[in-house]
């Protein structure tokens, strides 16, 4: 019986889909949700170019539709197979394999691309445990995606190779110019990437200690791992948020830096938010700017997170007291009763200040951020314009940057993450 064989029992939703044996030597596997994708061969193409890394590598394509998918797209789910197979057949020497498979699923409602990630991710999952290789890692592409030539290498080098690290998720950059799309879908691209990377250093400047980028095609995780956090849920979208709320408490969460995954700027009406929805978003708006977060709500959470070492220190009335010092919009979003509850539960479990901070994140953690952030900027704090935003917070850290143009402001905030 192997490390998997429990979880695959109760929580896979098909039986074993490929056939054909592992290669034993298999370290990692790509899992690529595919719906309406017949330009599939272009991240083919990307991967094949890559760095053979130490050790074996399978590509697992998941073709799959939702219950209304139109007849075309239908249609271009077997046109996706027959690419595939072509491609196949034309790079026959290529040093991955590749399975791809159609899933049909009339049983089971609510198909979207959680249900697609967990079909291919269960797979692979099942592949690890026939070989009992529960540090494998399983790569999450989409299909529109592609990636440095390093992209195997560095997964090898940095997550397969570290035992003291469990997953990740991998730097990534939306192309900005280029003859697929107008020059107007690269604006958007521009201003949502910079919403992103403005979120990650507003986290980041906050002292909130879990700050990740929460990109369902560049997210990485061993095996055992996925099995740990239940494996993927069945959400049609925001998927890869909830799923990376599972992997951070359990520790061995990382950021890599040293590869990128490209993914496509595309307009899609697949997910209700995300990338291709806030690129449909702005273009049927004909929008000039996109509207971000208040700076003051970072500092705000700021300020709140450098109190924590008087919340350990605190009973009962002196948390009554010390709730005058929390900002005023996190006062309005915490219940102060609640709140000193709370505390007491956490400081009563802990036996020092690591420990209570660790679980004062385990409850103000990137879930409850996110309620704080809409609730304030609901009626309290007012959004602002990306670029201003992203502008206001640099000149809080102390870092001088004249340009106030979009592009200059993203090429700028990248190189924040790439070079840490």
């Amino acid at each position: 019986m192997g490390f998997a064989s429990t979880y695959l029992e109760a929580r896979a939703l098909f039986p074993q889909k490929i056939k054909k044996a592992i290669d034993r030597e298999t370290g990692i596997i790509v899992v690529v949700p595919a719906y309406n994708e017949p330009g599939i061969n272009k991240l083919l193409d990307s991967l094949a170019k890559c760095v053979e890394p130490e050790c074996k590598v399978e590509v697992i394509i998941v073709v799959n539709a939702p219950d209304d998918a139109t007849e075309e797209s239908l249609e271009n789910n077997t046109k996706t197979l027959n690419n595939i197979e072509s491609w196949k057949e034309e790079n026959y020497n290529c040093f991955f394999r590749l399975f791809a498979f159609m899933i049909e699923h009339p049983s089971i409602s609510g198909w979207g691309v959680g249900l697609a990630r967990k079909t291919g991710m269960d797979e692979a999952i099942r592949r690890f445990n026939i070989i009992d290789k529960p540090d494998g890692v399983i790569l999450n592409l989409d299909a529109d995606c592609t990636v440095d030539q390093n992209y195997f290498l560095a997964v090898c080098n940095q997550l397969l190779k570290k035992s003291d690290r469990a997953s990740c998720s991998i730097y990534f950059e939306h192309p900005l110019s280029g003859t697929d799309y107008p020059e107007t879908i690269f604006n958007y691209i521009a201003l949502y990437e910079l919403h992103l990377r403005y979120y990650f250093q507003g986290l980041a400047y906050s002292g909130f200690p879990y700050v990740f980028h929460t990109v369902g095609s560049a997210i990485a995780v061993k095996a055992l791992s996925y099995i740990k956090a239940g494996g993927m849920n069945r959400r049609q979208a925001g998927e890869d948020f909830y799923f990376i709320q599972k992997l951070v408490p359990a520790g061995g969460y990382f950021n890599l830096n040293l590869t990128t995954v490209y993914p496509s700027p595309r307009v899609s009406a697949r997910v209700p938010f995300g990338t291709g929805a806030s690129i449909g978003k702005l273009s049927s708006d004909r929008s000039s700017t996109l509207l971000t977060y208040n700076i003051l709500a970072f500092k705000e959470l700021r300020t709140f997170f450098e109190l924590i070492d008087i919340f350990f220190e605190s009973g009962t009335r002196e948390l009554h007291e010390h709730f005058s010092l929390i900002p005023q919009g996190l006062r309005l979003f915490l219940d102060e009763k609640e709140w000193i509850e709370k505390m007491m539960e956490v400081k009563n479990n802990t036996s020092g200040i690591l420990s209570f901070k660790k679980r004062f994140f385990g409850w103000f953690n990137m879930f409850r951020i996110v309620k704080y952030l809409n609730y304030v900027h609901s009626d309290f704090f007012e959004k602002k314009p990306v670029d201003v935003s992203a502008s206001e917070l640099l000149e809080a850290k102390g870092m001088t940057f004249d340009s106030r143009e979009t592009i200059d402001l993203l090429l700028y905030y990248r190189s924040l993450e790439k070079n840490t």
